[in-house]
């Protein structure tokens, strides 16, 4: 039995996974972090996932939170995209991020797709990477 080259093409492309187009990861969360250093909470809040939109309601309760608990991402002197983990149906981003004092921090940048677009569903301070004591 032959099949239509078609038929092959369109099942290819129903089991090959969804991925963002518009934007890399790299550029979410640096456009993210942007929006932060210009104090824009609606487009911060705008590259978060529906359910981290869901979880904080609105784009200034997101705002507070962040400048609250992850000051180092409203004015960072240096990122540092490390490696990318994926895992099922999200990706985590691990990165580096330099203070204005100079102090690394380590995070985890939970990535998934919605409607072909790269969204944050979390971050998650994490151990430094590639240091052991």
């Amino acid at each position: 039995m032959r099949f239509p080259t078609s038929l092959l093409l369109g099942l290819a492309l129903m089991l090959t996974p969804a991925y963002a187009q518009d934007q890399s990861i790299e550029d979410v969360i640096s456009s993210q972090i942007d929006a932060f250093g210009a104090e824009d909470a609606d487009k911060a809040f705008s590259y978060a996932s529906p359910n981290i939109q869901n979880l904080f309601g609105t784009p200034e309760a997101f705002g507070m939170m962040v400048q609250n608990g992850y000051p180092m991402v409203q004015n960072p002197a240096e990122l540092e995209y490390v490696d990318q983990i994926t895992n099922g149906s999200y990706t985590l981003q691990r990165l580096r991020i330099q203070d204005q004092s100079g102090t690394d921090h380590w995070f985890a940048y939970e990535m998934i797709v919605i409607d072909g677009k790269w969204r944050i569903n979390g971050v998650y301070r994490i151990e430094p990477i590639g240091l052991s004591a």
